[in-house]
C-alpha cells in the first residue's frame, strides 16, 4: 500500500497558482467569515468537560447576542451539568448548504467560557435565543434549563481546504456578518448559468489566470467573488473582487456587470 501526504499527492488534482497578480485580493476578514458562520444557523456542536475531565460533545441549538453565542441547557443533560461545575467550552458551527465534500464548507470554532447573564443582559440573552430557536418558547422557562452566554476568547475559522485563520477576541467582537453572502445563492447560479464568458473574462483579467478555460463562481460576499477556474495546469480558486464593496445581495448585479465591462475592456 502506497502511504501519500501533501508532498506527494498522488493522482489528486493539481491546483495551479496564478500566473499574474490577483487585482483586488481583498476578502471578509477572518473575523468577518466567522461571524457570518455563526449567523448562518442556530446548532452547534457544543464541547464540554465531564466530571472526570474528559471531553463531551452535545448537539445544541444557540442564538446570538452580538457575536456571543446564547445557550438554552437543561441540567437533566449532561453538558449541563458539565457546565455548571466547569464553565471552560467550545462551539463547533458547521455552515449550512454544506457541498458534496463536507471538508470544503466553511465552519468555525468558538472558545471560552460560560457566564449566566443577569438582568438587562439576561433579557437580550432569552430574546436572542428565542428569535434563533422559536421552539425554546415551549422549555426555555423551565426550572431546570439555564440560559448560558458563551464568552469568546478563541475563534478559528476554516474556510474548507487551504483557508483558514484565527481572529482575535476583540476583531471577532467587532466584526459583523457579511450582509451578502447568505442572500447571493440565486445570484450565484445566474452568474454560471447565463455569464460563464463574463466570469472567464473575469478571472483571466483580473484573477491571475490568464489561460483559465473555464470559470464558475462558488461564493459571493461584500468584497467580491470566489471563482472556481480550470487551466491545462490543473485547477483553483481565485479571487475577483467589485470595484468598490457592497451593502446588500440587491447591489450584486451593479457590482458585477461593471467587473464584466471592465475585463471586456481589457
Amino acid at each position: 500500500m502506497t502511504t501519500r501526504d501533501h508532498g506527494d499527492p498522488g493522482d489528486a488534482p493539481t491546483i495551479a497558482p496564478p500566473l499574474t497578480d490577483i487585482t483586488q485580493p481583498r476578502r471578509p476578514s477572518a473575523a468577518e467569515e466567522a461571524r457570518t458562520v455563526a449567523a448562518a444557523t442556530n446548532t452547534a456542536t457544543l464541547g464540554s468537560l465531564s466530571e472526570d475531565g474528559g471531553p463531551w460533545a452535545s448537539l445544541v441549538t444557540y442564538g446570538l447576542l452580538g457575536g456571543a453565542p446564547v445557550l438554552c441547557v437543561s441540567h437533566m443533560a449532561e453538558h449541563g451539568r458539565n457546565l455548571a461545575r466547569d464553565p471552560r467550552a467550545s462551539l463547533s458551527i458547521v455552515a449550512p448548504d454544506a457541498p458534496s465534500d463536507p471538508l470544503a464548507n466553511a465552519r468555525i470554532t468558538l472558545a471560552g467560557t460560560v457566564l449566566r447573564p443577569e438582568g438587562d443582559e439576561l433579557a437580550a440573552a432569552r430574546e436572542a435565543h428565542l428569535n434563533a430557536v422559536p421552539a425554546a418558547k415551549y422549555y426555555i422557562d423551565y426550572s431546570d434549563f439555564t440560559l448560558w452566554l458563551l464568552d469568546v476568547e478563541r475563534v478559528r475559522w476554516v474556510g474548507g481546504y487551504g483557508r483558514m485563520d484565527s481572529a482575535s477576541r476583540a476583531d471577532y467582537a467587532a466584526a459583523e456578518p457579511d450582509p451578502v453572502t447568505p442572500h447571493a445563492a440565486g445570484a450565484v447560479r445566474h452568474l454560471n448559468d447565463d455569464h460563464a464568458d463574463a466570469l472567464l473574462n473575469m478571472a483571466r483579467r483580473f484573477g491571475g489566470y490568464p489561460d483559465a478555460t473555464s470559470a464558475r463562481c462558488e461564493r459571493a460576499d461584500r468584497y467580491g467573488l470566489d471563482i472556481r477556474v480550470d487551466t491545462p495546469r490543473g485547477w483553483s480558486v481565485t479571487r475577483v473582487g467589485y470595484l468598490a464593496p457592497i451593502d446588500a445581495a440587491a447591489d450584486l448585479r451593479q457590482a458585477t456587470v461593471a467587473l464584466a465591462r471592465a475585463a471586456a475592456e481589457g
